[in-house]
């Protein structure tokens, strides 16, 4: 019984050392990072970080709580991480700050809290509009957009559909439906950073987890 506790300490020390770069383990908590110590223009939220938390998760059972200090990234990346989360059953906690596509990762967790000095902002989504050419480009023939003009009726109802299925998110998480609106209110190039008080009044800091008792 000694030696394979031994063991199981070994490996999970080792674990540790192995881990990517943003990722970190404390005690049951892995932290997510993409603001300190990160080098090679990787700070931000990617596609690259999905498959890393995948793997840790799948070889670290104990972890039951995801650390976030991120001012967002990939809406798309955001989405996968936070269902990873959901499929975990991770709590989430903010220390630092937590932007954009963050928060979709922050909302999936059970229990959800945010450390003092510590922030969560919103704003609108944004297409950049070299990453709106170059994804015409790229799939305009598939798609079969004869003018520039069709691309636009895409994404006029593409858009439409991404903002519902992001609001319907928000709500089936818990936040409050005004409140989620009210997200959306915000450029993309500024920060809406809510008061504690207010993310707790609507739903998104939760320190309890469901069907928990106080």
């Amino acid at each position: 019984m000694l030696i394979l506790f031994f063991l199981v300490l070994v490996s999970a020390a080792a674990a540790r050392e192995g881990l990517p770069q943003k990722f970190s383990l404390q005690g049951k908590t892995l932290v997510y990072d993409t603001e300190t110590d990160v080098t090679d223009g990787l700070a931000e939220i990617t596609e690259e970080d999905v498959a890393h938390l995948r793997d840790i998760l799948k070889q670290s059972p104990e972890i039951s709580e995801l650390q976030l200090n991120s001012v967002g990234g990939s809406v798309y990346a955001g989405e996968e991480i936070a269902g990873l989360v959901l499929e975990y059953g991770l709590d989430t906690l903010v220390d630092g700050t937590c932007i954009s596509a963050c928060v979709d990762v922050f909302l999936a967790g059970e229990r959800r809290r945010m450390t003092i000095g510590s922030s969560i902002g919103f704003h609108q989504r944004n297409w950049p509009s070299e990453a709106v050419h170059k994804y015409y480009r790229s799939e305009r023939k598939r798609r079969r957009w004869a003018t520039p003009f069709e691309f636009g009726s895409w994404i006029y109802e593409d858009t439409q559909r991404e903002i519902y299925e992001h609001l319907s998110y928000m709500v089936a998480r818990g936040v409050d439906p005004g409140f989620a609106i009210e997200t959306l209110r915000t450029d993309p190039d500024g920060e809406w950073y809510p008061s504690r008080l207010r993310l707790i009044a609507a739903g998104v800091l939760r320190e309890l987890r469901p069907g928990q008792n106080p």
